[in-house]
């Protein structure tokens, strides 16, 4: 049997994915059943209940497959990174109309009308994924109206096509959020789950953790002496951590140091981490 990545592909061994019939062992074979995230962040767990660990996060609006739900659990693979894990059953609705626009600020409120007097009806992160089926006005505040009838600031929506220019420039605007341990949102994220939100707002979808990305987002790069040939958007690895280059000095990333989102330079971090955990592992261009 081939071995696989329990975090990307589905299976236990009372049940698997159809589509790794032949490839793993398991009691039985099921189709996921699409469902769509429907809460405002939903954590993933590695097993179904409270206190197990949390790998990741999904956004409202992400596609999933459904495997398995029982005693208020779903296990659940994300279509977008095909991350899976559990989730609460509550979590989950229907996949309905096709998202038409998505969160491009840190974060933003659900009002239960189209007026930003009115009490908030939640929150949502950056990424997250809506679908708008009109729009309003009041006193000069634009609102956009969604399906399940709330209003959201228009300015704080883009289309779903919409691609950010700069992946880094988006990683910026997240500076100041708190670090949280499989993180994904503007909330609270991770190392990792910054570059991946990051880089889904513009427009390229990657996998969910530091290590699949040290393997095999874009290509391996040689820094060069004194790392000179690092430029703008270039990765640099520890082991299980990541980092952003913003420049060929500075780099941006989630850490358990400052405990947000912060600025660094490239030398003092490789100083400060080196004592823990030694020297960059590798370099990579996406």
């Amino acid at each position: 049997m081939t071995i696989r990545d329990r975090r990307l592909h589905a299976f236990r061994p009372d049940l698997a994915d159809a589509r790794l019939e032949g490839e793993v062992e398991a009691e039985r074979f099921v189709s996921g059943r699409p469902a769509r995230i429907s809460a405002p962040l939903a954590d993933v767990l590695t097993a179904p209940r409270a206190d197990a660990g949390v790998n990741t996060q999904f956004l409202y609006g992400d596609d999933v497959l459904v495997y398995d739900a029982a005693d208020g659990w779903a296990w659940v693979q994300a279509e977008r990174d095909g991350y899976v894990g559990y989730v609460r059953e509550a979590e989950l609705g229907a996949r309905g109309t096709q998202p038409t626009h998505l969160v491009s600020v840190p974060r933003t409120f659900l009002y239960p009308g189209p007026d930003l007097r009115f009490p908030r009806a939640g929150a949502l992160s950056l990424g997250s994924a809506v679908t708008v089926v009109g729009a309003a006005e009041t006193r000069g505040t634009p609102y956009a109206l969604l399906a399940d009838g709330k209003a959201v600031i228009a300015r704080h929506l883009v289309p779903v096509e919409e691609r950010a220019p700069d992946y880094v420039a988006v990683a910026e605007t997240l500076i100041g959020t708190p670090y949280l341990w499989g993180g994904a949102s503007g909330f609270g994220i991770d190392c990792s789950g910054l570059v991946q939100l990051a880089m889904r707002m513009a427009g390229r979808d990657v996998l969910r953790d530091s290590d699949m990305q040290a393997a095999g987002l874009g290509e391996p790069l040689d820094p060069g002496a004194d790392y000179a040939g690092l430029k703008r958007g270039d990765l640099v690895f520890w082991k299980g951590h990541v980092a952003i280059m913003t420049d060929r000095d500075g780099m941006i990333h989630a850490n358990g140091h400052t405990m947000t989102v912060a600025r660094e330079g490239l030398r003092e971090a490789i100083d400060r981490i080196g004592y823990l955990y030694g020297t960059p592992t590798g370099f990579r261009r996406p």
